[in-house]
Formats: structure tokens, C-alpha cells, sequence
């Protein structure tokens, strides 16, 4: 029998912290199951299994960190606005880091959840809009979202790791990133013809 009030969004949930507390791929089904108080069976009403729980993880993450990055940058627009942004971002990852995980992992996810999940989509739009403030375009914008991404994720992802052991407090680190980001971003090479495509 399938414990009252059990959903699909509590499961989520539930995988969500222990990943963050155990790591993503550290996550099993029992483990939710013992974490809700319920067999490992009622589990699979809600969900189809351990991957279509970590797609639901990566959902959810994705909305949540846009949710935040949003509030962050609200307002805000050139320097400020890509500073907020960095920070909303790493932020997240420091506070979630298995939910953070699931947004920066190839998943299989359900093409009808995938469908209705506002948060890449937001994730898109917001990236896109700080950058224009920047005066780019495409093909730039592409480039210059690609390069945020890479320098946001091996930062937050090296830190986590223990990567940064140098005195130098990683913090001073990544000021001086986004300090060099935003002197990039306002002087941004202009694409020329025979680009590799």
C-alpha cells in the first residue's frame, strides 16, 4: 500500500537532499525508500526508477538555481548584473551540491517532463539577456554563454574538489575571473568569415 500523501515531488525531494548530502551517483532508490518511510516498491508508483529520479533531481535544480540567479540579477545589468549572476550561481552549487550535480549531467529525462520544465528554459533566457546587455549577438552570444558556463562550472567544480590549494583564498580567484570576464565581454572579438562552424 502506497503511504498517504507520498507524490512524485516528495520523492524528488527526497533524492534531492540525500544527493546533496551523499552525492548523485551515491543515490539508490532504497535509500529514498528508507529515507520516506515506505518500501522501496511505493517508490515506482510516482517514479519509473533511479534514472527517472535523477532527471526529476536535475528539474527541479535547474528551477531552483534559475529561481535564484533571477532574483539576483533582477534589476540589474552589465558588471552587476554578470557578478550576481557568478555568485547566484556558485552559491548553489556550494549550498547543493548533488542537485547542482544533476544540472551539469547528461540525464535521460522523460520527454513529457522535460516539456513542461520551466527552469532550462528560464536558465536560457536569462543567460542570453545578461549577455545582450553586452551589445552581442549570434553568433557571439552562443560562444559567450558557452565560455560563462565553462568558467562558472570548472570553478565551483575545482573548489569543491579541493583544487584550489594555494594560500591565495579562491575567493580573491574569483573576483579577478569575473573582474577579467567583464573586460571580455565588453571588448569581445568580432567573428570573422571562415569561422570553424
Amino acid at each position: 500500500m502506497v503511504r498517504a500523501g507520498l507524490t512524485a515531488e516528495r520523492v524528488t525531494v527526497a533524492g534531492a537532499e540525500l544527493a546533496d548530502e551523499v552525492g548523485l551517483d551515491h543515490v539508490t532508490m532504497s535509500q529514498v525508500a528508507r529515507r520516506l518511510g515506505v518500501k522501496d516498491a511505493s517508490l515506482y508508483t510516482h517514479v519509473r526508477g533511479l534514472e527517472d529520479l535523477r532527471g526529476r533531481i536535475a528539474l527541479l535544480a535547474a528551477d531552483e538555481k534559475t529561481i535564484r540567479i533571477a532574483e539576483a540579477t533582477a534589476g540589474r545589468a552589465g558588471k552587476d548584473a554578470l557578478v550576481a549572476f557568478a555568485d547566484a550561481w556558485r552559491e548553489y552549487a556550494r549550498t547543493h551540491p548533488g542537485r547542482y550535480t544533476a544540472t551539469q549531467t547528461p540525464l535521460q529525462i522523460a520527454p513529457e517532463l522535460a516539456a513542461e520544465a520551466r527552469g532550462p528554459r528560464r536558465a536560457v533566457e536569462l543567460t542570453y539577456g545578461m549577455l545582450r546587455g553586452y551589445g552581442l549577438a549570434e553568433p557571439d552570444l552562443t560562444d559567450a554563454v558557452r565560455l560563462l558556463r565553462s568558467t562558472f562550472h570548472g570553478f565551483v567544480a575545482l573548489e569543491a574538489a579541493g583544487g584550489f590549494a594555494h594560500e591565495r583564498s579562491p575567493q580573491h580567484s574569483w573576483v579577478r575571473a569575473l573582474d577579467a570576464l567583464h573586460v571580455l565581454l565588453e571588448h569581445w572579438p568580432t567573428s570573422r568569415e571562415g569561422d570553424p562552424s
